[in-house]
């Protein structure tokens, strides 16, 4: 049950990071704004919660704070900073405020592994599988919103979206204030020697954990860039799709990979976290590489392989993490966990910066550069990673 109600405060707490998303057309007629204005907006949380993870690793808070509180009082600053959006009145003060929600996000998504780790323990791929599951559900929501409005099936204000996403993060942020830390977390910080603030990058000098980090920025590489790539995957199979049936398309390419992540959840339940990461990198890197020929493929037969690389991009996320939970000791998990969030979520913004812009100029051929992420992946967890003694 705990692991459950976790899962779904991190759903509540991540809704904030694409609302804006599924009201971007509205936005653009109230201020005026340009096409690439829109991309700023949406740049300023990913930038917001780059800094964000930085500076909660660096600094040690992510360990000398409770995960609950940080959590909470994430979700509140950033349930304040979204529901402030539609009263911005105009592009510099919305991308200032999309800053800090971005900020506020490295509160909510790195210390919310932190918790589950510390709640389940004995299942930390199974609880964090379930974590990861319904931030994919929360990454796809904006294209689903985009299609029903599309649709009109509902006739609400454009505001609507944002401020009931801010009343999801508080939600979710009373649901960890009342869960609290976990019994075992609790016992573990008074006998733990204070945090360590400042430039804590020495936990890389732990083989594990370099190793299940090192597969995660590989896995990164992949990911993000082939959720922007999707819906140009599909326009590019259904090139007769309504705008609607695109979007919902999306919607539905990207959350399958929720379910994906709970299967593979219950699988490392059975043959280990490390297993789960290496099927899912191994079948990733395989669709990198045979998609151009797929395309030649009927449509339905490109739509089933498209949802199939999807899920096994994301099937192996929530293992790296098990992983470096497992080779780290407990008083420096949420630094470990932060720093790898942080720089792997760097290497998705530089992917996304240099592959998305050349899909007019190699289409399908892009797929071949998004394979280096999964081999390297691959490459670096190919060993066991065991506990650490100081871990153990």
């Amino acid at each position: 049950m705990t692991i459950f109600l976790i899962a779904v405060a991190e759903l509540f707490g991540t809704a904030l990071w694409f609302t804006p998303n599924a009201v971007i057309g509205a936005l653009q007629q109230a201020w005026g704004l340009a096409a690439t204005d829109l991309g700023w907006l949406t740049g300023a949380v990913q930038v917001g919660f780059l800094l964000g993870t930085l500076g909660i690793g660096l600094s040690g808070l992510a360990d000398r704070f409770d995960a609950s509180r940080l959590f909470a009082g994430a979700c509140l600053v950033g349930a304040v900073s979204n529901a402030l959006l539609p009263l911005a009145g105009g592009f510099w003060p919305a991308v200032f405020l999309r800053l800090i929600t971005g900020m506020t996000l490295a509160g909510i998504y790195p210390i919310g592994m932190k918790l589950m780790v510390g709640w389940a323990p004995g299942r930390t791929g199974l609880g964090l599988a379930w974590l990861v599951g319904m931030l994919v559900l929360g990454t796809a929501l904006p294209h689903a919103l985009h299609g029903i409005s599309m649709a009109d099936m509902f006739d609400l204000p454009w505001a609507s979206g944002i401020w009931g996403a801010s009343l999801l993060a508080m939600l979710a942020g009373l649901m960890i204030w009342r869960l609290g830390e976990a019994p075992q977390v609790r016992v573990s910080k008074r006998h733990a020697t204070a945090a360590r603030a400042g430039l804590d990058f020495g936990v890389f000098t732990i083989p594990g954990y370099r190793r299940a980090a090192g597969g995660y920025f590989g896995h990164m590489w992949e990911l993000y860039t082939l959720w922007a790539l999707l819906p140009l995957l599909l326009a590019s199979a259904v090139p007769q799709a309504s705008p609607v049936t695109l979007a919902l398309g999306s919607f539905a390419l990207i959350a399958i990979g929720g379910p994906g992540c709970w299967l593979g959840g219950w699988l490392s339940q059975r043959i280990g976290s490390r297993h789960v990461a290496m099927l899912g990198l191994a079948g990733s890197g395989t669709c990198c590489l045979i998609y151009p020929w797929m395309t030649a493929l009927p449509a339905g037969a490109t739509l089933v392989f498209l949802g199939l690389w999807s899920a096994l991009a994301v099937v192996d996320s929530a293992h790296f993490s098990a992983l470096s939970a497992r080779a780290v000791p407990t008083q420096r998990l949420g630094t470990a966990l932060t720093l790898q969030n942080a720089i792997g979520f760097g290497i998705s913004v530089l992917s996304l910066v240099l592959l998305v812009p050349v899909w007019p100029l190699l289409e399908h051929w892009v797929a071949w550069l998004l394979l280096p992420g999964p081999l390297a992946g691959l490459w670096l967890i190919r060993q066991p990673i065991t506990n650490t003694p100081e871990a153990t």
